[in-house]
């Protein structure tokens, strides 16, 4: 067997998992973004209610048809005391319309992205919060890639959230396979952390790459499709699925 046609037939394999959320989820894909939810969906203690800092990190389906393979993440946080949580996070559309990738606003942190309800992928209260809102500032400060977007490879949503977390391993947040843009870690540079902070990773691009740590276990990345496990919890990491735990 030649190898382009193993290469095709491993991406066909690899794709069977966005093809059956597409098959199960026929009305994100024809969604309306106008009329889609953004309601809280519950997540996020009440700011004015809770004295101690809080950090949370937030996955959600991507909208539409973007949806089926990948999901869209972002960071909010609230200093102790504070009255209201800020957020902090990566679009397209403002690049597109002339202004930067990275926007910074207040309001409610656990929204439905346009419809689709948000996963809590880490809570990080109290002391330990104060300290990664410290080192959560740092690293947005020096995001490299402010004024870009590209949907794939990267740097795009995930790739932010990625960049951020990697530099506070505290939070030990556990970025699904279906973060499309996390492994890209810039167009210079192969090698780095796992998007955990934790571990390390290869990475052409983010077109291609391996990477191993405690929080993500071993994951392989073939065109933007992540696939492996964790032996150490004994899940499976799908592209399109995301992480399946037994």
């Amino acid at each position: 067997m030649r190898w382009p046609r193993r290469f095709l037939i491993i991406i066909g394999i690899l794709m069977l998992g966005p093809l059956a959320i597409a098959a199960g989820e026929e009305s994100r894909v024809k969604a309306t973004w106008r009329t889609a939810t953004r309601q809280s969906a519950g997540l996020a203690p009440p700011a004015a209610s809770t004295h101690e800092a809080v950090v949370q990190v937030y996955a959600a389906r991507a909208f539409a048809w973007r949806g089926v393979f990948a999901v869209h993440t972002w960071i909010s946080l609230k200093p102790e005391g504070a009255s209201e949580y800020t957020t902090y996070e990566v679009m397209g559309w403002h690049v597109f319309r002339g202004g930067d990738a990275l926007r910074i606003h207040n309001g409610g942190p656990d929204r439905y992205w346009f419809g689709n309800k948000p996963d809590l992928l880490a809570d990080v209260r109290g002391e330990a919060a104060s300290q990664a809102i410290i080192d959560i500032k740092k690293a947005v400060a020096d995001y490299p890639w402010p004024g870009s977007y590209r949907t794939w490879p990267g740097p795009n949503s995930n790739s932010f959230t990625a960049f951020v977390t990697r530099r506070v391993p505290a939070l030990k947040v556990n970025l699904p396979p279906t973060a499309i843009g996390k492994d890209y870690i810039g167009d210079t540079t192969i090698i780095g952390n796992a998007p955990s902070g934790s571990g390390g990773q290869l990475s052409l691009w983010g077109v291609a790459g391996v990477l191993i740590s405690p929080e993500e276990g071993l994951e392989f990345n073939l065109l933007g499709l992540s696939f492996g496990l964790n032996p150490l919890n004994f899940s499976l990491r799908l592209p399109g699925v995301g992480i399946v735990k037994p």
